[in-house]
């Protein structure tokens, strides 16, 4: 999605985008690695539940990952986005934080009780892939956004 409002909104100033090498501010390239990342773990992750797990997820724990993405997630990424637009993201600030607080939480709550007591090495590492590479392109992203 971000790729694809990048190319909608390719004129906006605000952007810093260049027609030379790199194109992109440094922050998008680290955003793209982290993110590349984080997809690889997400999508390593959702295979391994697929086989040998055969899917078979708790419904508590569903609904955790499900409000963790769609309460959390979804909510940054268009506040972050609006932040960026705007020629003052700091009025956006306030809900960014509340949002990501929410976040953090939703997320650690589905690691510390679900994932902790059923998840070995393997599905771990594809977690950390996940949440990791998340969080290192939101911060890019922060920092180009509010530096």
């Amino acid at each position: 999605m971000f790729g694809l409002l990048l190319v909608v909104f390719q004129g906006n100033d605000k952007l810093r985008l260049t027609r030379e090498l790199p194109y992109l501010p440094w922050q998008f390239l680290v955003m793209g690695v982290a993110g590349a990342i984080a997809t690889a773990g997400g999508v390593l992750d959702w295979r391994y539940h697929r086989n040998p797990l055969n899917l078979k997820i708790p419904k508590k724990e569903r609904d955790a990952e499900a409000a963790a993405l769609g309460l959390g997630g979804v909510p940054m990424f268009v506040l972050m986005w609006l932040a960026m637009m705007q020629s003052n993201p700091t009025t956006w600030l306030i809900p960014i934080l509340l949002v990501l607080i929410y976040t953090v939480v939703a997320i650690s709550y589905d690691e510390f009780v679900f994932h902790i007591k059923r998840c070995g090495p393997l599905e771990t590492a594809y977690h950390r892939m996940l949440v990791f590479g998340n969080g290192v392109a939101w911060l890019a992203w922060f920092h180009f956004i509010f530096c």
